[in-house]
């Protein structure tokens, strides 16, 4: 059977225009994982809080020069940010290989063999040596017709797959940001702590003195001294394990920032307040919580992904077709190689179908829509997680400001009796200690009031986190 140029162009035609087929699933959309949060135009738990569209830069709502400072350098420099880029990085080259896969591969060769052999093995009689040169330079070119889209659905998911690991970069960059704000606010609130554990120690020093007067006068037994003493040296061991937690946090915001432990001491060993969240706090609507978050655009985009597989399987199933193509020129002398009458062409179309496989291909078909299932099943929880996650840190951000309030009250309140009893101290009518008692229950209400406020900063750090913000800027602004 002889295959003419005509039939070669026929049957190349047709393949091209076969070639429009693209088996498979088409992918739209994600499943509505939550329609009802997405058509509220609020959140649940969202009490005292503003619908209005929140800031992608959200830090700079604390008002805390140094905090965005250390913000603003970890999304440049930090470690974190970089592995995910590199990721980000080999998933691009993968799409561009992926895409260069339904190009012709044409490739070229040069040979020049020297050959130096005995005579009688070339059926010589003479007993010499005969000398074979040989020049050649070939091409030849392979190109494989996505007859069924298999190439094509292998470049979907290629270009899902780094969407979605761009997606992955800017969780990380809202991890980041909300992690260094929550180690910053455990910082300065450590710092405060420090300081009224330091007056403490004072206060528990001097208490711890009266008594020792007292037992040595006579006028109390070694009870209230065993007391004071105990209550002194549990002080002194807050005030030790306090600070070992301020170097600890410090070191902890360098390795997030990408900077080696100490480099931060100079900036950051000076005491500041926690920063206080803003009386107004945007924080948007359901909607824009899907949209924004970066966990569920990577879930989507791996869904997509596991979309076309089932196209790139089911492709396989089908026949393949691909043609081969080899040019080449040559002879004995160097001048063979120019000679357009030595030219060898070679033109092979080849037919591949695995016509039975014991069912192989058809697993991996179910193999793919199970791995699809999983990846759908996947974005809904993702979905679902993260407006439990919304709702939940809106719930504590609200309790938080009222815990707040109230131990401010329970401060304020106990720096008045520590007024009173000054003035009764100074009347007479009481003694030291009784004043000093007091000026201890009164720190101890300042140290529940930071703590509170510590939560409070967290807690609203834990919004802005849960909301997905912090991946859209990538300079600081103006």
């Amino acid at each position: 059977m002889q295959f003419t140029r005509a039939a070669a162009r026929t049957a190349l035609i047709a393949c091209l225009l076969a070639g429009c087929t693209t088996v498979g699933p088409n992918y739209t959309a994600a499943p509505d994982a939550a329609p009802q949060a997405a058509a509220r135009n609020r959140f649940l738990r969202a009490a005292g809080a503003m619908a209005q569209a929140p800031a992608a830069r959200w830090w700079e709502s604390l008002s805390d020069p140094v905090l965005s400072q250390l913000i603003n350098d970890a999304l440049i420099s930090s470690p974190t940010l970089l592995t995910a880029n590199a990721r980000v990085a080999q998933s691009r080259a993968s799409l561009a290989a992926s895409k260069t896969a339904a190009l012709p591969a044409i490739n070229t060769s040069l040979s020049a063999p020297y050959i130096n052999v005995p005579g009688d093995l070339l059926g010589g009689s003479n007993g010499g040596r005969n000398e074979i040169n040989a020049f050649n330079l070939g091409f030849d070119a392979a190109w494989e017709i996505d007859l069924f889209g298999g190439q094509r659905r292998k470049v979907e998911a290629a270009t899902a797959r780094a969407q979605a690991s761009e997606a992955s970069v800017a969780d990380a960059r809202v991890t980041l940001s909300a992690e260094i704000a929550r180690t910053y606010v455990g910082l300065r609130a450590r710092q405060a702590m420090q300081t009224l554990q330091g007056r403490q120690v004072r206060i528990d020093s001097v208490l711890t003195s009266l008594a020792r007067e007292r037992l040595q006068a006579g006028t109390a037994s070694a009870q209230p001294v065993n007391a004071a003493e105990a209550q002194m040296f549990a002080s002194e061991a807050e005030l030790a394990k306090t600070g070992a937690e301020i170097v600890v946090l410090i070191d902890q915001l360098s390795v997030l920032t990408g900077k080696e432990p100490g480099a931060l001491d100079v900036l950051l060993q000076s005491p500041l307040p926690v920063p206080l969240p803003p009386e107004n706090v945007s924080v948007g609507d359901p909607a824009t919580l899907l949209r924004n978050r970066p966990d569920i655009r990577a879930a989507e985009r791996q869904l997509a992904a596991a979309n076309a597989d089932v196209g790139v399987q089911i492709a396989n199933r089908f026949p393949k077709i691909s043609f081969l193509g080899i040019l080449g020129l040559g002879g004995q002398n160097i001048g063979d190689v120019f000679d357009p009458g030595n030219i060898v062409g070679l033109a092979l179309p080849r037919l591949n179908w695995s016509i039975f496989d014991g069912g192989r291909a058809a697993r991996q078909v179910d193999v793919a829509k199970g791995a699809f299932a999983e990846a759908e099943a996947t974005y809904q929880q993702t979905v679902l997680v993260a407006l439990q996650d919304a709702e939940g840190s809106l719930a504590r951000f609200g309790a938080s400001r009222v815990a707040f309030a109230r131990h401010v009250d329970a401060t304020q309140r106990a720096e008045k009796n520590v007024q009173l009893q000054q003035q009764r101290l100074a009347a007479g009518t009481i003694g030291r200690t009784e004043t000093l008692n007091a000026e201890r229950q009164s720190l101890q209400m300042a140290m529940a009031a930071a703590a509170s406020q510590a939560e409070l900063a967290t807690a609203f750090v834990a919004v802005e986190k849960a909301l997905g913000l912090g991946w859209q800027a990538q300079e600081p602004s103006e």
